[in-house]
């Protein structure tokens, strides 16, 4: 590499080292660095130039020598051709962890957010203490606004540490998007790791430290053992992920309870007026305006009691609380919403086979006849639970009803009737805010069978016994798709569904259910043999993932179906995934399933917009999702559910837009329903046709339940119309999203550009299956030195030929094409070394610094100059402290004529030069003679980049200005700019390229040739 000349510095910074600021260019132990912050007089901190921040070192002063730098020119004879300028600019800019734009984190992060996305974050800066509420509909990517925040934060030193509370099945989800997408590690605090955390600290010390990063599970933390040491070392910044469930209600036992201790310990951590929290869910408001005001208290105490109907309440709420709808974000943002453009849903029925019914209705009977001869009112709702259970799992499969009658039934230990309607609630049905989601799946129970031991079983006589014993029997004789239609229309719709190219979800509400229909599902479609060489079948995958597996065993599974294995065979081209309502919430499914099945029938609608919301969300990448919905035309429960539920809440989404979730009076309604199926009457067929009556107690109670649901959408709707996100305006997202892709680059400047780089190092590419922006590596020819990153980035034995993906993650042994990737990253330094070492082999160098191109683009000779700034950003905290930042730009300008009298073209223009292509040769002698005359003139053009540089700190000041606003205090009182924000360039710009553009030449009728017009 050229050894770079001694320069003057620029004004020293505010803090560390007085003779080497913030971004200046050095030279030390034989290679150039840039200075970063945190250096002091004694150490300076340095990062190498070009390189990483895994290649960051402190360098004494006192021991190692340390000269101010200036970057080499160009050498006139390093001539590329015309992708020359793209690659080297590219790889330049993706080398960047300190960009130049108004946010500090973006360059460090692999997702590329959405435009919408960054609408949370730019309410979070304007507030001095942030306390805001992510409302946003499912699938929009709540999880990556919240980590935008959390990133900013901690990059600009306005936050030193994180914590993100969470259900303990979601914990290992969360950490794996804070590294993953974030760059931020995160400690796992649950039940089952906390005594690895105890044991491994200092005598004296606490688990937690306010400058560390955790993810924890709520309902561990909130217990009085730890509950006072967490909230006595918690760090400044809380992420609350499904907040609404922190929050008390009218719930009743412990489901109240859990949410008392839950809203006790966030009110705790929220009256600290200095502590950020963000607060994330879907559903901040059930209908009871109570613990919504609970919730929008903890973010600022006056909104729990403030008119939301006067525009003063109104604002105040907008500086705290965003909530958009998927209408609202494609009416914003158009194009940039990345998520599907529609749900088509669809309803799928099946007639019982005539044994099947039979035992329905022998079940419902008996089911009538226990609960009328129960010996009082509590026996009476411990058989009626019991039944219930029975007949759940009976329209579920044959198997869940097998599990049912061996499992003893929980409500049987309650002692008071309001204790058995507590337990039976949870266990039966599907309630909103299931407190035990992750055993959700587990069967119920009904009476103890014969031969069970327990000595507080409900005794049964002799003819029962018999009865449970031959319906036992005849639920086993009902297995497999002859007599299950059930499970036949499944393999049916599962095998249409494959054919149009889908990977769909099957959710069942019982793991024995999940486990018998993967069963049949891997038996029937992989019919002869799974897809064996030589076969000529087609192999489909089909696993099963339920609650009796562990929150780590649940995200292995699902790789074993979706990735490469460790020897690199591919999966199977066509994947179903059965599971149960464990994988119903959070979850990211979408980037390998497509479509869901509703096997069975969720109790609850919000159930199944959670199904529904695994795959219609935001980063998948069909454009229209599939949901079907199974249910038996002749099964009478079937018929309730759907009638009273899951159509109402259908249409209720149609005409408004929104999923609102049922009334509380539902479950009263359900159980008057099902009460009166079951113990009316002895005709369950008869009963089904007159049960919704207008003028019958059940059809009143019925049209209240659908008329109170109706009037809660119409609340829900106006409510969201008055309370729509104002704070933030569009035309300001679009100006900043402006700022970050000139000084970012967008991923498909990544994408292009690792194609681009690896085809021209002799890599051979081929297709992705199913990404057509993907691509595979056949990465046998590359330079050793990259071969070599290869091998210790993906491991030695990593999946042949390399797959690049065009997602913000990869699975194991493959590459994102993201900036942040260690593979795109150790590309693009290998690229940027290599045309900065002119020693190389030039098949090597695909980059060039100089060249040459005869082109149709211009009609005036013209020069593109790649020029690289860096800054020194002096950001205040909210401590007061100014913090010095490194804030690097790599620039296009470009001038027409020469350089003695420049005609500069605007930068939009020079940027299009990049698109040139050559349509002559040059020759090269020719070439090198007018590259070393523009670099002889290099220096009269200093002023002029110099002056460049000034108008982007310029803008680089405005843009941190106008993203931050007018900072708000956490009682919602403004303030002042925070003072002390400054932006000043660093050292003399660095001339990393020069490429000159020349008109193709005509002949005028002379014997001199010209280039239209102009004289050569």
């Amino acid at each position: 590499m050229p050894s770079p000349s001694q320069s003057t510095t620029a004004a020293a910074a505010q803090d560390g080292h007085p003779d080497f600021p913030v971004g200046l260019l050095v030279r030390a132990r034989g290679r150039e660095w840039v200075v970063l912050p945190k250096s002091t007089p004694e150490l300076l901190v340095l990062r190498p130039l070009g390189g990483t921040d895994d290649d960051i070192a402190g360098v004494l002063t006192a021991m190692e020598t340390v000269k101010h730098a200036r970057f080499a020119p160009p050498s006139p004879s390093d001539l590329g051709d015309q992708g020359a300028a793209g690659l080297l600019r590219s790889a330049l800019r993706i080398g960047f962890r300190s960009s130049a734009g108004p946010f500090r984190s973006l360059a460090g992060i692999s997702v590329e957010p959405r435009p919408y996305q960054l609408v949370p974050l730019l309410m979070a800066l304007r507030q001095e203490t942030v306390r805001l509420l992510i409302a946003d509909d499912v699938g929009i990517g709540k999880t990556v606004e919240a980590g935008l925040i959390a990133a900013e934060l901690l990059a600009q030193g306005d936050a030193r540490g994180l914590v993100v509370l969470c259900s303990p099945a979601l914990a290992e989800q969360w950490r794996a998007e804070l590294r993953g997408k974030f760059g931020i590690d995160a400690e796992l605090v649950l039940a089952s790791t906390i005594g690895r955390l105890e044991r491994s600290r200092l005598y004296g010390q606490s688990v937690f430290r306010p400058d560390r990063n955790y993810v924890v599970s709520t309902d561990f933390i909130k217990s009085p053992r730890h509950r006072d040491e967490f909230i006595n070392n918690c760090p400044d910044l809380v992420i609350v992920d499904e907040a609404h469930t922190c929050v008390a209600d009218t719930g009743q036992g412990g489901a109240k309870q859990q949410r008392q201790q839950r809203y006790s310990l966030l009110r705790t951590l929220a009256n600290d007026p200095d502590r950020h929290l963000v607060l994330v869910t879907a559903t901040p408001h059930s209908g009871k305006e109570e613990p919504f005001r609970n919730l929008l208290g903890l973010l600022d105490q006056r909104l729990e009691s403030i008119s939301l109907d006067r525009q003063a309440g109104r604002d105040l709420l907008a500086q705290h609380f965003v909530q958009r709808r998927r209408a609202d974000i494609r009416d914003d943002f158009h194009d940039d919403a990345n998520f599907p453009s529609d749900r088509l849903s669809a309803e799928v029925d099946y007639t019982l086979h005539p044994d099947y019914r039979q035992l329905l209705n022998e079940v419902i009977a008996y089911a009538r006849e226990t609960v009328r001869s129960a010996d009082g009112a509590l026996q009476q709702r411990i058989r009626w639970w019991s039944a219930l259970a029975l007949l759940r799992a009976l329209g579920s499969s044959p198997a869940a009803v097998r599990k049912t009658l061996h499992t003893r039934a929980g409500v049987q230990d309650a002692d008071s009737v309001t204790e058995a309607d507590a337990i039976g609630s949870r266990t039966v049905t599907d309630p909103a805010d299931d407190e035990a989601a992750d055993s959700a799946d587990a069967v119920p129970g009904t009476l103890l069978a014969p031969g069970a031991s327990a000595p507080d079983a409900e005794t049964l006589d002799e003819e029962d016994r018999a009865r449970l014993l031959a319906m036992a029997k005849a639920a086993e004789a009902l297995a497999g798709p002859v007599k299950d239609r059930k499970l036949k229309q499944l393999i049916d719709t599962v095998r249409e569904l494959l054919a149009e190219g889908y990977n769909p979800i099957v959710f069942c509400r019982f793991i024995s259910t999940a486990e018998y229909v993967r069963t049949h599902l891997d038996a029937a479609l992989n019919k002869g043999g799974k897809g064996k060489k030589g076969t000529g079948r087609t192999a489909y995958a089909v696993e099963a993932v339920t609650g009796e597996l562990s929150p780590d065993q649940r995200v292995a599974r699902i790789a074993q179906l979706t990735e490469e294995d460790e020897n690199g065979e591919a999966p199977p081209e066509r994947r179903v995934l059965v599971a149960t309502d464990c994988l119903s919430e959070g979850v990211n499914l979408q980037e390998s399933f497509d479509a869901v099945i509703h096997y069975d029938l969720a109790w609850n609608p919000t159930r199944h917009e959670q199904r529904e919301g695994r795959v219609d969300r935001f980063g998948q990448r069909r454009d229209v999702v599939k949901a079907v919905t199974l249910y038996g035309a002749d099964n009478a429960i079937d018929g309730i559910v759907l009638d009273v539920l899951l159509r109402k809440h259908a249409r209720i989404r149609k005409a408004t837009g929104i999923s609102v979730p049922v009334p509380d009076s539902s479950e009263n309604v359900m159980q008057a329903v099902l009460e009166g199926l079951i113990l009316r009457g002895e005709r369950p067929e008869y009963e089904q046709e007159t049960l919704f009556a207008v003028e019958s107690e059940v059809g009143r109670r019925t049209a209240e339940l659908h008329q109170a649901w109706q009037s809660a959408a119409e609340r829900e709707k106006t409510s969201q119309s008055r309370y729509a996100q104002n704070a933030v305006k569009r035309e300001e997202v679009a100006q900043e999203v402006a700022e970050v892709r000139a000084s970012l680059g967008t991923g498909e400047e990544v994408r292009r550009f690792a194609r681009h780089a690896l085809t021209a190092l002799r890599g051979i590419a081929g297709p992705v299956r199913d990404e057509p922006e993907g691509f595979t590596l056949n990465s046998e020819a590359l330079p050793a030195a990259l071969r070599d990153a290869f091998a210790t980035l993906l491991g030695p034995r990593h999946p042949r030929p390399v797959a690049f993906h065009a997602t913000p993650t990869a699975p194991r042994g493959e590459v994102a094409l993201t900036r942040t990737d260690p593979v795109v990253a150790a590309v693009a330094r290998f690229v940027l070394d290599a045309a900065l070492d002119d020693l190389m082999p030039p098949w090597q160098r695909p980059a060039r610094r100089c060249g040459v191109v005869r082109t149709t683009a211009v009609t005036k000779r013209t020069t593109l100059l790649l020029v690289r700034y860096r800054f020194q950003l002096s950001l205040p905290g909210r401590d007061g402290v100014v913090r010095p930042q490194l804030a690097e730009d790599a620039r296009l300008l470009a001038f027409r004529g020469s350089a003695a009298n420049p005609d500069w073209l605007p930068e939009d223009e020079a940027i299009a030069l990049l698109e040139a292509r050559a349509a002559q040769n040059t020759d090269r002698a020719f070439a090198q003679d007018r590259v070393e005359g523009i670099l002889g003139s290099l220096e009269s053009l200093m002023p002029n980049l110099e002056e460049h540089g000034e108008d982007l700190a310029a803008r680089l000041l405005d843009s941190h200005r106008r993203v931050r606003g007018a900072f708000r205090d956490v009682r919602g009182v403004s303030g002042p700019f925070r003072r002390g924000l400054r932006v000043d360039v660093q050292g003399r710009p660095d001339v990393l390229g020069v490429y000159h553009y020349l008109p193709v030449p005509v002949l005028e009728g002379t014997d001199a040739a010209t280039m239209n017009g102009e004289a050569l």
